[in-house]
C-alpha cells in the first residue's frame, strides 16, 4: 500500500487567492505546513508530542497551532510571503532560493534541518542507467518541476555533466507530481512516467519492485550525506514571536533527540500521524537505515548554496551557512 496522507486542495491551488493572508499572528499562534513522507518525521513527533504547546508553557504563552499538508515548493513560498502561513518545509535548493530574493525584504531564512537523507533518482526504463542516458522519451516526476529540491538537485549534476550553460538540459522532461502519485505510475508502469526523484520511503517502496532501479542517489551528486528539508519563515515572523519561536526551536531539537534514542517509537509516530498504510516493520527499516540521520543541525547545506550560486540560481553569495539561517541554530554544528 502506498503512503497517503489529508491534502488539502485549497492551499494546493493557491490558498484561494490567499484569502487568510494579512498581518503576521500575533505571539502564541503559529502556522505550520509539511509536505509529505518520512523526511518529515520531526514534525510529525513535535506535533504528536505536543511539544511546542510543552515549550510554549515554559515561556508563559498558552500556543495554538495549526498543521498544514502542502506538496511542492512552489504553494509553500507562496504561502510564506502571503502571510498565510507561518513555518513552512521544503528541500534546501527552494528554501535558499528564497533566502537569495527577499534579502532587504521579508528576509527569509531557516530554522532548522528536518534531517540528512538520500533521495534517489528512478526509473523503471531498462536503458537508463545514468543520468547521461535521459532522453526527450522519459519523463522523470517531481513534486516541484525546476525549482524544487530534486530539480535542483539533478540541475547541480546536469551542470556537472554538460556544463553550466546546460544546467536546465533536464528540465523539459521533468513533470510535476507528488511523491505517492509518481511512486504508484512508476510501480505500475505504462505511463509517460517512466522516472522519479524520490525521497523515503516512496524511494524504497518503488524499488521493491523489480522493474525500477536507482540511477544515482542526492548522496552521490553532493559529496555525501546532505540536509533533506529546512524549516524556514520570515525575519518579522522570526522577531515578533520571540517566545513562540523559542518555543519552536526547542520542540524541534527534543524531537530530534527522541528519534535518536526511540527509533521503534518514531517510526509508529509516523504511522499514526500521517495516517500511513506502511508496516511498522518497513519504516522502522528506513528510520534505522544508518544513510538517514534526523538532526536540526544541517549538512552539507552550504554545498548547495555554492552550487546554486555558481550556476546563476542564487544572485547572493553566502560566506557561511550562518548567512542562511536564523541565530538560534547557531548553538548547533552546522555546514
Amino acid at each position: 500500500m502506498l503512503f497517503t496522507r489529508t491534502f488539502l486542495p485549497a492551499l494546493a491551488a493557491g490558498l484561494i487567492t490567499f484569502g487568510l493572508a494579512g498581518n503576521a499572528q500575533a505571539e502564541g499562534q503559529i502556522r505550520i505546513a509539511q509536505q509529505f513522507g518520512i523526511g518529515y518525521l520531526i514534525l510529525d513527533v513535535v506535533q504528536d508530542q505536543k511539544l511546542i504547546e510543552k515549550y510554549g508553557k515554559k515561556e508563559g504563552v498558552d500556543i495554538k497551532v495549526e498543521w498544514t499538508s502542502l506538496s511542492g515548493a512552489t504553494g509553500m513560498n507562496e504561502a510564506l510571503l502571503a502571510g498565510a502561513l507561518d513555518v513552512v518545509s521544503a528541500g534546501a535548493p527552494p528554501a535558499l532560493v528564497l533566502w537569495d530574493r527577499t534579502r532587504g525584504r521579508q528576509n527569509v531564512k531557516a530554522i532548522a534541518s528536518l534531517g540528512s537523507m538520500p533521495n534517489y533518482l528512478l526509473s523503471n526504463n531498462p536503458n537508463v542507467k545514468t543520468v547521461k542516458d535521459f532522453s526527450d522519451k522519459d519523463r522523470i516526476a517531481v513534486p516541484a518541476a525546476g525549482v524544487g529540491f530534486q530539480s535542483r538537485t539533478l540541475q547541480i549534476e546536469t551542470a556537472k555533466l554538460y556544463g553550466k550553460a546546460d544546467y536546465k538540459r533536464f528540465d523539459s522532461i521533468t513533470v510535476s507530481l507528488s511523491h505517492p502519485d509518481a511512486t504508484a505510475a512508476l510501480i505500475a508502469g505504462g505511463s509517460e512516467i517512466n522516472a522519479h526523484f524520490s525521497s523515503p520511503p516512496f524511494q524504497y517502496q518503488a524499488l521493491e519492485n523489480k522493474n525500477v532501479h536507482k540511477v544515482i542517489s542526492s548522496y552521490d551528486i553532493l559529496g555525501g550525506p546532505a540536509t533533506f528539508n529546512f524549516l524556514y519563515t520570515t525575519q518579522k515572523f522570526h522577531d515578533e514571536n520571540p517566545k513562540t519561536y523559542r518555543a519552536f526551536y526547542s520542540a524541534l531539537v527534543e524531537a530530534a533527540e527522541f528519534i535518536r534514542n526511540n527509533k521503534a517509537k518514531a517510526a509508529d509516530t509516523f504511522i499514526r500521524v500521517q495516517k500511513s498504510k506502511l508496516s511498522p516493520e518497513f519504516v522502522r527499516k528506513i528510520v534505522e537505515d544508518p544513510e538517514i540521520n534526523f538532526t536540526v543541525s544541517p549538512e552539507r547545506s552550504f554545498v548547495y548554496a555554492e552550487k546554486l550560486h555558481e550556476i546563476g540560481v542564487l544572485k547572493n553569495r553566502a560566506s557561511s551557512w550562518k548567512d542562511y539561517f536564523f541565530e538560534e541554530a547557531y548553538a548547533q554544528p552546522g555546514s
